[in-house]
């Protein structure tokens, strides 16, 4: 089980693999793990939060589902191995996601 000191020591900024922007980490109380700014993401989780992945390969996004309970997600594919990931958009904070790149993507 994770801890607080855990989830906060995960939650922090980073430099996106794809654009190279400096990313913030999140304010709302979900992680970030995305650019806001191109949407590219990193191949880190096996199943959602667990950093178990040995892959770390760039993760392109694919589309758009809803999901009950969380909202419109970005689906992202590993550019390697091939995982579909969806994850949250950040919609408030410091840097939320680029809604105009959102809205670009298809819904799966």
């Amino acid at each position: 089980m994770r801890t607080a000191r855990s989830r906060r020591a995960e939650n922090t900024g980073f430099t996106c693999g794809w654009c190279h922007a400096e990313v913030p980490a999140n304010t709302d109380g979900h992680y970030r793990n995305h650019c806001p700014y191109c949407l590219w993401s990193l191949h880190v989780d096996d199943l959602p939060g667990d950093r178990a992945s040995e892959c770390r390969q760039l993760m392109e996004p694919v589309g758009l589902v809803e999901k009950s309970g969380k909202g419109w997600q970005v689906v992202h594919r590993c550019t390697a191995c091939g995982h579909r990931q969806p994850n949250r958009l950040v919609r408030d904070g410091e840097a939320p996601d680029d809604l105009d790149l959102v809205l670009h993507l298809p819904w799966l």
